[in-house]
């Protein structure tokens, strides 16, 4: 099997072997296994054509803008029966949007302040994380991209800009309409952490909340005297 000549339509999906459908995940399964298949030191595999074929299809199809170009051009998605309008979900939907592309803002943040080496996060990890369908993702990170409050790097992966961080900070959006939009098993890691910490760390912390606690209740004392 060779890859397209240059210059010819190249079906990405076909190219990795997956459905128009597939999520993030798979795609990143796929090309990885076809990568190693047609890795050009491969002694057994190897095909230069089909590995540049498989890297074209997976740059396409990593990053959301372009594969929506891609699937516009396949026809990917068109309805038979014309377009339809979502009804009484569209209206329910509109200021969940908004939440979750706060959460999204949160997470790229928090990210950026944690990790400040390695600030992106892939659109895998970000379905990890977020609370919400590849195409509610897909449209969050859209908008986001356009106001200029996250982008993409040189690995298509997301990352926020200091015009999200400002927009963050000017908003600063409520933990409990945040939250709901964050997989659980996405905080177990970090309060797993604390639950680990030393026994000293934890009782210097107790002893600290304790102190801070006396003095509060030393000054209410005196100001009801």
């Amino acid at each position: 099997m060779s890859a397209p000549l240059a210059g010819k339509f190249q079906d990405h999906y076909a190219v990795l072997g997956i459905e128009p459908k597939s999520n993030s995940e798979t795609i990143q399964r796929a090309y990885a296994k076809l990568a190693q298949k047609y890795y050009p030191n491969n002694s057994a595999t190897a095909d230069p054509e089909m590995f540049a074929a498989v890297n074209m299809a997976y740059e396409t199809l990593s990053d959301p803008e372009l594969r929506s170009v891609f699937d516009k051009l396949k026809g990917v998605g068109q309805e038979e029966s014309g377009p339809k309008f979502s009804g009484i979900e569209f209206f329910d939907s509109l200021g969940r949007e908004a939440v979750r592309r706060a959460a999204i803002l949160c997470v790229l943040y928090d990210r950026r302040l944690t990790k400040p080496s390695t600030p992106s996060l892939s659109m895998r990890h970000l379905e990890v994380i977020v609370e919400a369908t590849a195409e509610e993702l897909s449209s969050a990170l859209w908008y986001l991209k356009q106001r200029g409050l996250a982008a993409s790097d040189d690995k298509s992966s997301l990352q926020i800009t200091v015009a999200g961080m400002d927009f963050l900070e000017s908003k600063r959006p409520l933990p409990e309409d945040v939250m709901p939009f964050i997989k659980g098993s996405a905080i177990k890691e970090a309060a797993t952490v604390k639950e680990a910490a030393p026994a000293g760390a934890r009782a210097e912390s107790a002893r600290q909340e304790e102190s801070v606690l006396s003095t509060l209740n030393r000054a209410l004392a005196r100001t009801s005297v």
